[in-house]
């Protein structure tokens, strides 16, 4: 411990500190005081500034991260109520959707009190059929049975080809298996309206078998005759938008759009019995 005070290190401090005391106590006793004072805020005037920049610089750190905080709590809360009001938006939509779809289902009870009506959903589509093979969750155990006709409010989708417990898979009026008697509301031209490959992609069939003279055009409706095993007479199958002579048969062919559209459709009802089942 002497060795320390003995050393040139401490000797060299305490000349250093002496000096610090004594020289501005002599100043200002021999009245330089100012002079000190000035001497030593000029010397502190960096260090000062240094100093300030440093609070400064550690004040607005600290503030960019507390607002930063803020900023994200704040976003967060945002988000939460967007999503709550997405998903009440939604609700809404859906509920808006499902009484349309039963004020419609209601207008079809009415127009056909006697046809019994299965609602079902529309669970499925197969890959490559233009979406014209629909599958539902609807099957035996509800009732239904294979060649059972499915509508929509709108019109013919088509017919039940395939049954499962609790499902069944619906061909619509696009596919080239399938063929309604049909007749012209208009005029009450008989035709066949059938599916085309080519046109099932365009949202197309075909009513064929028109004599040449057939009074058919543009604008008209086409309906189910009844003629056949399937489709009850009188629902509605669409709409004629073009007619044209088939080169080969010479007899009138008419393209008609389906009044249902197939590729909106998400909901659907299976007739299940009407008046021709039980005669």
């Amino acid at each position: 411990m002497m060795d320390f005070f003995k050393s040139r290190f401490f000797i060299v401090a305490l000349i250093i500190a002496l000096a610090l005391v004594i020289v501005p106590s002599v100043l200002n006793a021999m009245g330089q005081g100012v002079w000190v004072r000035n001497a030593v805020n000029t010397a502190l005037i960096p260090a000062q500034k240094l100093f300030g920049y440093v609070t400064s610089g550690f004040d607005g750190f600290v503030s960019y991260f507390t607002e930063y905080d803020r900023l994200k709590e704040e976003n967060a809360a945002l988000k939460a109520e967007i999503s709550e009001l997405k998903d009440k938006v939604w609700s809404a939509e859906e509920l808006v959707d499902m009484n349309n779809w039963l004020y419609r289902y209601l207008e079809l009870k009415r127009e056909h009190v006697d046809y019994s009506l299965l609602p079902a959903n529309i669970v499925g589509r197969e890959a490559g059929n233009y979406m014209t093979v629909f599958t539902m969750d609807r099957g035996s155990s509800h009732g239904v049975a294979v060649d059972m006709p499915v509508v929509d409010a709108d019109g013919v989708v088509g017919y039940i080809a395939e049954v499962g417990s609790g499902w069944c898979k619906a061909v619509s009026i696009l596919e080239t298996a399938s063929a309604i008697g049909a007749y012209v509301e208009r005029s009450g031209e008989l035709g066949l309206v059938e599916g085309d490959f080519d046109l099932a992609a365009e949202g197309v069939c075909e009513m064929r078998y028109l004599p040449a003279d057939a009074d058919v055009a543009v604008g008209d409706r086409v309906l189910s005759s009844g003629l056949g095993s399937v489709y009850p007479r009188g629902l509605v199958i669409g709409e004629v938008i073009e007619v044209y002579v088939d080169k080969y048969s010479q007899s009138k062919i008419a393209r008609v759009k389906p009044a249902a559209d197939m590729s909106e459709l998400t909901k659907v009802m299976i007739i299940t019995g009407y008046d021709e089942y039980t005669e």
